[in-house]
């Protein structure tokens, strides 16, 4: 594949990523500041950064409907 046909995959499908990664980040910054400001979680803290940050888009999903402990 020549540098030629990765630049045109790239401009095609570029706008169909940008809300993907938008989306992706934006979850994991508030589960991040959730798992932060929250006294208790099911499991320890450092667990539940790990998976939001390592597991992408699925990570801030599970600690939103498992992690969360409610107070």
């Amino acid at each position: 594949m020549s540098s030629v046909d990765v630049i045109a995959l790239l401009k095609q499908y570029l706008p169909l990523l940008i809300p993907i990664v938008l989306i992706e980040l934006g979850l994991m910054i508030v589960a991040l500041v959730d798992v932060i400001r929250r006294a208790q979680t099911n499991g320890p803290k450092w667990m539940w950064v790990l998976i939001i940050i390592l597991i992408n888009l699925i990570g801030p999903i599970v600690y939103f409907i498992v992690g969360r402990k409610e107070e």
